[in-house]
């Protein structure tokens, strides 16, 4: 807060312009933004400029301009004789004069309009029966003068009742240096006038609530304090950024002895750490076993959107713990229900349904877990289904295709690095899931939109090229063996084949005959 000056306003320095004030029945004042100051200023001016052809034409404009003030006056300039009459505009631009003779009656320079102090004075209230002048002095050039009362300002604000107290000479006038909001202090000082604050704040939006606000908490206005986080804990947050406004503002407050609890409330919780990771398993158990095929598809949308738009930040520890659990369930029913539709015939319908929808469960967990960088120990889960790659041998390709999605997804997570076993599990999905997907091949080129051909044929030769140059060879040679049978409907390898061949063949001849040049030139 800036320091007030027990001072009077100096006669000469200010310029009194009245301005259309809306004022209240219980003296509440609206005051209008820097901008209409500016506007009522250059409306000043115009009019001034209007009104000089109307001067008394016994003063002609040669002498107006001879009167100057001598800092526009040109010092070596000599004087013209005096003129009989004043000639009309249209003759004197018709006669042509001597350019020596027309130096005296050029316009005087006018200084720019920075260098110029003239400022705007508004005053409120009614000054009959007011005891106190507060004058604000703005930053763009121009003054707010408040006709109040003593006893309002001391009663509402602490800060106005200790420079009141300290003014003991009982002076009419504070002046109020530099002040940074001149609209709002106005606003804010013509609310002690108002008996039901809030009501008046209700057709405000939050950015004015707030800029309202700090001006409160600078002069010690605690009525006003308190109905500002009243508005704001009723009033909607529009966006993150006005969130973050309030948010910010009202922990300002919090060693103040006012109620931002409420508030606060909205973007936090009192209740202990356990309580997060049980409702996310309860968001995550909700959209898993969700009937409605249209609103599960929209929320696993949703939650993973949430997650990735903070991929930048670490997800804490439980959310990873949460979506393993859900992850082991989904993939415990999904062996339960092979196991239904290998056992009962005439119910394979209805389970390869349902096995459908347990795929794309733990297809959704998988983007969930790679998402938050913690992908690894699904890919560890996954090789260990030995039981569902037998089963998935003895279920027609409509039935089991799904899980195939799975084992791609992997194979491409693998490839872009986003997913790092270790070399004993990426040795172990090839062995054990490479040759089911390669029989379901043909169907997800086929028979699933979202499946992508290039890019999982590209996952696959990059995890096979993580492996040690023997097993490339072995997982390679057989490949070759499927490829060379089934064409299409087999997955095409062979950009991962070319990088073996010359891992294997072309690098050992170079590196030898390297080898063997660097003997002879010893």
């Amino acid at each position: 807060m800036a320091e007030i000056r027990l001072t009077r306003l100096e006669q000469g320095k200010t310029k009194i312009k009245s301005v259309p004030i809306a004022v209240t029945p219980e003296g509440f004042w609206c005051c209008p933004s820097p901008v209409v100051f500016q506007k009522n200023l250059k409306a000043q001016n115009h009019l001034n400029k209007s009104l000089r052809p109307s001067s008394p034409p016994h003063k002609p404009s040669i002498q107006k301009k001879q009167q100057a003030p001598a800092a526009y006056r040109k010092p070596l300039t000599p004087k013209p004789p005096p003129a009989p009459a004043p000639a009309p505009a249209e003759q004197q631009a018709a006669v042509p004069q001597n350019p020596t003779s027309s130096a005296p009656l050029e316009r005087p320079q006018r200084p720019k309009s920075e260098h110029v102090q003239r400022k705007v004075s508004i005053e409120f209230g009614e000054s009959g029966t007011s005891d106190l002048k507060v004058v604000l002095m703005g930053r763009q050039d121009f003054c707010v003068k408040l006709s109040v009362h003593r006893d309002v300002l001391a009663e509402n604000s602490s800060f106005f009742a200790c420079k009141l107290l300290e003014g003991q000479d009982g002076s009419p006038c504070l002046e109020i240096d530099d002040c940074e909001d001149v609209e709002i202090y106005v606003e804010t000082v013509g609310l002690m006038y108002c008996p039901e604050i809030k009501q008046r704040l209700i057709k405000q939006s939050v950015a004015r609530v707030l800029r309202i606000l700090k001006v409160a908490e600078l002069i010690g206005f605690n009525q006003c304090i308190k109905s500002c986080l009243e508005y704001l804990e009723a009033v909607p947050w529009v966006g993150e950024e006005e969130e973050e406004k309030v948010v910010s503002s009202v922990l300002r407050l919090q060693g103040e002895t006012v109620g931002v609890i409420p508030v606060l409330k909205r973007v936090s919780s009192e209740i202990s750490n356990p309580a997060p990771k049980d409702t996310l398993y309860h968001i995550i158990d909700l959209v898993l076993k969700s009937n409605g095929e249209r609103g599960r598809r929209e929320m696993k949308n949703v939650v993973l959107k949430l997650l990735r738009e903070n991929s930048s930040v670490p997800s804490p520890h439980f959310c990873h713990e949460t979506i393993y659990d859900s992850c082991r369930e989904c993939v415990n029913s999904l062996v339960e229900l092979f196991r239904q539709a290998v056992a009962d015939m005439q119910t394979r319908d209805e389970a390869a349904k349902q096995i459908a929808i347990e795929a794309d469960n733990v297809s959704w967990l998988l983007d969930m877990l790679t998402d938050c960088q913690v992908a690894d120990e699904f890919a560890t889960i996954w090789v260990q289904q030995q039981e569902l790659t037998a089963l998935h041998a003895k279920l027609p390709i409509v039935s089991r295709y799904h899980v195939s999605c799975i084992t791609s997804k992997l194979f491409v997570g693998i490839g872009r690095g986003q997913i790092l076993p270790s070399k004993e599990t990426r040795l172990m999905l090839l062995k054990t899931w490479l040759q089911p997907l390669m029989d379901d091949y043909r169907w997800l080129q086929h028979g699933c939109r979202s499946f992508d051909q290039k890019v999982v044929e590209e996952g696959i030769g990059r995890t096979i090229l993580t492996l040690p140059l023997e097993d490339q060879q072995s997982i390679l040679l057989s490949w070759l063996g499927s490829f060379l049978k089934a064409g299409d409907s087999c997955p095409n390898l062979q950009r991962a084949f070319e990088v073996w061949w010359r891992r294997t063949f072309v690098r050992p001849y170079v590196d030898s005959q390297g080898n063997f040049l660097t003997q002879i030139s010893q």
